[in-house]
C-alpha cells in the first residue's frame, strides 16, 4: 500500500507502507472499505508535517497523513444496509468510543477516546484504501464531485461554528481570518440567516477570494483599516450580533470584543499555538456569550444537504489540485502557506 508517510518533523515520503495493521484493514459487519479519490490538505496536517506536535499530539512514529477526503465504496459489511458497493461518499474522520459518556450525551466530538485520522497515534487516509465505519460515511449525490465531498470536512467546522453561535435571521457576523475554515464559516453563517458578514485578513489575494463568493460578504484588510470602526459604521456604532475567531492568532484572538455588539456572541474557532490576551472587562459589559468549538459533530448530513441544494457552493474554495505522486511538493507547496491559495486537494490514481 502506498502512502503519503509523515517519517517525522519535516520529512515526508511517498512510499509503501506495511506497517498498517492488519487489525486497520479487516471489515466488521458495520464497515465500509473505501477506494479513496480526493483528499484535502488541512492546515493540521501540515503543521504536523512542519511542526511534528499539535500541543499533547506528537508523531513519534510513522504517520499517514489526510483526514479530508471522499471515495467509492468497494466492499459492504454483512450488516450495512444504507451504503452499497459503487456508492460515492464522504467520510467523517473522528470515531468516537460509542459506550463513553460523551458520546452517550451526544458530544462525541469531545470524547477523549475519539480516534481521529491522521492524528498521532492514528493513520490517516492519503493512501489507495481505508476501512471506515458506515455510520460515519456518508453517501454523495451523483451531482456532487469528489472535490466537493472532500470539502465537506472543512465545511463542517464551520456549520458546527454557526450551529453554536445561534444566528438569528438578519444576524451581523465578523469571521477573523480568510484561510479555508475561515471562508467556509462565512458561508456557513449566510445559510444560516446571517445579512452580512465581514471577513478578515492581512492577504488581499485571499480577500478577493473571500469577497466573490457571496454578496453578502465584505472583506476587510486590517493592515488598512480597524475592523472594529468598520462594523460600528455599517451597524451605527452598535457592533456584530456574533464574531467568529478563525486565525489561531493570539493578536488577532485578543480583539474579538472590540466589533462585538451588546449582547453578542463569540466563537473561538483557532486553535490557539499559545495562551491569548483575554479581555474579561470587554466581554462583561457586553454581557457577551463564548462559545469554543472542537471539530464538529451531527453536521456531516446537512453539509451534504446544502452542498446538494446549492445553499453553500465551495467550489471556489478548491484553487489548486495534485496528483498522488506529487504529494510531497503539494505539502511543501502548502507549508508555505501562497496567499493566493485557499483550499489545496490531492487526487488518487484510479
Amino acid at each position: 500500500m502506498k502512502a503519503l508517510v509523515l517519517e517525522k518533523k519535516d520529512v515526508l515520503a511517498l512510499r509503501e507502507f506495511p506497517e498498517i495493521s492488519r487489525a486497520e484493514e479487516v471489515l466488521g459487519p458495520r464497515d465500509v472499505r473505501i477506494k479513496l479519490h480526493t483528499v484535502g490538505i488541512c492546515g493540521s496536517d501540515v503543521h504536523y508535517y512542519t511542526h511534528g506536535r499539535i500541543a499533547d499530539f506528537v508523531v513519534k512514529e510513522p504517520m499517514i497523513l489526510g483526514h479530508e477526503a471522499a471515495g467509492t465504496v468497494i466492499e459492504c459489511g454483512s450488516e450495512v444496509t444504507h451504503l452499497a458497493v459503487g456508492d460515492r461518499v464522504c467520510m467523517e474522520p473522528g470515531i468516537p468510543d460509542p459506550t463513553s459518556k460523551a458520546a452517550r450525551l451526544g458530544m462525541y466530538n469531545i470524547d477523549p477516546a475519539v480516534r481521529f485520522w491522521a492524528t498521532p497515534p492514528v493513520h490517516g487516509i492519503l493512501r489507495p484504501t481505508c476501512v471506515h465505519p458506515a455510520d460515519f460515511t456518508f453517501k454523495l449525490p451523483d451531482h456532487l464531485s469528489f472535490a466537493e465531498g472532500a470539502m465537506v470536512e472543512p465545511l463542517a467546522v464551520g456549520v458546527h461554528a454557526a450551529t453554536k453561535a445561534r444566528i438569528s435571521p438578519g444576524d451581523i457576523a465578523v469571521v477573523f481570518g480568510a484561510g479555508p475554515i475561515g471562508l467556509v464559516t462565512a458561508l456557513a453563517a449566510i445559510a444560516s440567516g446571517c445579512a452580512r458578514v465581514f471577513v478578515t485578513d492581512i492577504a488581499e489575494a485571499k480577500l478577493e477570494i473571500a469577497g466573490a463568493l457571496h454578496a453578502a460578504i465584505s472583506p476587510v484588510n486590517v493592515r488598512a483599516q480597524g475592523i472594529a470602526d468598520v462594523v460600528k459604521k455599517a451597524t451605527d456604532g452598535w457592533g456584530a450580533n456574533v464574531v467568529f475567531e478563525a486565525t489561531g492568532s493570539p493578536i488577532a484572538a485578543a480583539q474579538v470584543f472590540e466589533p462585538l455588539a451588546p449582547g453578542g456572541c463569540v466563537v473561538m474557532i483557532g486553535g490557539q499555538s499559545e495562551p491569548i490576551k483575554y479581555d474579561a472587562g470587554a466581554a462583561m459589559v457586553r454581557e457577551a456569550r463564548v462559545e469554543n468549538i472542537f471539530r464538529y459533530a451531527h453536521v456531516f448530513p446537512r453539509c451534504v444537504a446544502m452542498l446538494a441544494a446549492g445553499t453553500i457552493d465551495v467550489k471556489p474554495l478548491i484553487t489548486r489540485t495534485f496528483d498522488f505522486d506529487q504529494s510531497v511538493e503539494a505539502f511543501d507547496i502548502a507549508a508555505s502557506a501562497p496567499p493566493k491559495d485557499v483550499k489545496m486537494q490531492i487526487v488518487l490514481p484510479d
